[in-house]
């Protein structure tokens, strides 16, 4: 595994795993169970938007998972009465929210909402909002053309890995843009083709809504895939 880039919510890295078991780590990440707002309980709503939209919203509003999700989970109330936005940093509670600066409705002067969301765990393959992140991958693969276009390709790739091979060269897609549609681009005005060869390799981008870190997605997913394989391997047994 080879690190390319990282940030808060955000990892890209390469690894030299097959497609489909990728694959079914990038579908397990909606197998994982999350905190959500399940309903909400609405006395009083002064605002320009329906009941439902309000709850639509707050629904969406990811919660931090902090402690066991076998703890019972708490509520969250929301009571302003003012003019101006409502940010979701207004829902007090236990568990907190993630984004402090996501706006619910506006409120004009005078105007109140009130409001009480019950908590629950759940799955992303319930519902998006219990959906704690993405993952997304593409092939590694190696770009060979002539070496007429070496410098069009520095010039627009200047970061791209390129090796000379004969009156070939080869430019290495590793990175996190993708270099092999901008070589394609720029051979389809010569009208000529380039030979791409994947290399076994694949560059697997983890992106976190805030629930958990991208590394808990990573990990939580794949232990929810073992628990899932070793379920059908006693069922395979019994048979």
């Amino acid at each position: 595994m080879k690190k390319i880039e990282k940030t808060e919510n955000q990892i890209i890295f390469t690894a030299e795993i097959e497609e489909t078991v990728t694959n079914s780590i990038r579908r397990y990440v909606n197998q994982i169970p999350i905190l959500a707002v399940d309903e909400v309980e609405i006395s009083k709503n002064d605002s320009a938007l329906y009941d439902e939209t309000v709850a639509h919203r707050i629904g969406l509003i990811p919660l931090k998972m902090e402690g066991s999700l076998t703890k019972k989970p708490g509520k969250l109330k929301l009571d302003v009465k003012k003019e101006g936005v409502v940010y979701s940093e207004e829902l007090k509670g236990n568990p907190a929210v993630v984004h402090k600066n996501m706006p619910i409705t506006l409120l004009n002067n005078n105007q109140e909402l009130q409001i009480v969301a019950t908590i629950k765990a759940g799955k992303g393959s319930e519902h998006s909002k219990f959906s704690p992140g993405l993952i997304f991958y593409r092939n590694v693969v190696e770009i060979v053309v002539d070496k007429e276009f070496y410098e069009e390709i520095r010039k627009v790739c200047p970061d791209a890995e390129i090796k000379e091979k004969g009156d070939k060269i080869i430019i290495i897609d590793d990175k996190k843009g993708e270099v092999a549609d901008v070589c394609e681009g720029i051979l389809d005005k010569k009208k000529k083709k380039a030979e791409i060869n994947p290399t076994g390799e694949l560059i697997i981008t983890i992106e976190s809504f805030g629930q958990i870190s991208v590394e808990d997605i990573f990990k939580k997913s794949i232990e929810t895939l073992k628990k899932d394989f070793a379920s059908v391997a006693k069922e395979i047994k019994k048979i």
